[in-house]
């Protein structure tokens, strides 16, 4: 076994890096493998950090959103990424989520137009490899009062619970519902079951006197917003 130390971002070639590039021209100015390394900060002999951080982000189509879909297991494939830098790897992107949904949470709480719920869903939903369904509940005012998940799913699919969503909007006391879910696909185009779900859910709500707002469909990609397309009814 080797005896050789690891690697830090300290002892590399003053070109490569992240932390004397951060503390010259702040932490701006660094690439997403940089920012990634200045953190995990140490590699492996003959592998520097910056290497596998690159190696990560392109195993990861170098995006973050795919990188927060990896599970540990997934992580532990990175070549240079042991259990400790996995799971680094795993809170760093739970942080960004908790920092975007605080954020929402404290200064976004009234919905108003269809990009207010992207902002309040994608932090839950967006990064997810299976399927959830969620079910927002709102005052009269549109004021979130809730937040459930109704259903979990596959990759593919997963199945709608209609009374559920009604009991825990009326539990909540709510005036307004919106309906919220991912397609981990990809695929922002609704399926007939998606069109199926939203005219049940319109016809009950209606009976009990509750408002379907929206109902969105969240991707990598963006979102579909029925009430934006005129297909609420």
């Amino acid at each position: 076994m080797s005896d050789s130390p690891t690697l830090t971002v300290k002892e590399f070639d003053i070109g490569l890096r992240p932390q004397e590039k951060a503390l010259q021209h702040g932490v701006h100015v660094l690439s997403t493998s940089e920012l990634l390394a200045l953190i995990l900060r140490s590699g492996q002999p003959g592998m520097p950090i910056t290497r596998i951080t690159a190696e990560l982000l392109a195993n990861s189509s170098d995006s973050l959103h795919m990188l927060g879909r990896k599970s540990l297991n997934e992580l532990r494939l990175i070549k240079g990424l042991g259990t400790v830098k996995c799971l680094q790897v795993a809170a760093i992107m739970e942080l960004a989520k908790r920092y975007y949904s605080e954020d929402n949470t404290q200064h976004h709480s009234i919905i108003k137009q269809s990009s207010d719920i992207e902002r309040h869903m994608r932090p839950i939903i967006g990064s997810l490899a299976q399927e959830e369904i969620w079910v927002i509940t709102l005052s009269q005012a549109n004021r979130i009062i809730n937040k459930h998940r109704i259903t979990r799913g596959s990759a593919t699919a997963s199945v709608f619970d209609l009374k559920r969503c009604l009991k825990l909007a009326l539990l909540d006391e709510a005036q307004a519902i919106i309906l919220c879910h991912n397609h981990p696909s990809g695929t922002l185009r609704p399926s007939p079951q998606d069109d199926a779900i939203t005219r049940q859910l319109a016809q009950a709500a209606r009976q009990m006197d509750l408002r379907l707002l929206d109902h969105v469909i969240m991707a990598h990609s963006g979102y579909y917003s029925y009430s934006d397309n005129g297909r609420l009814n």
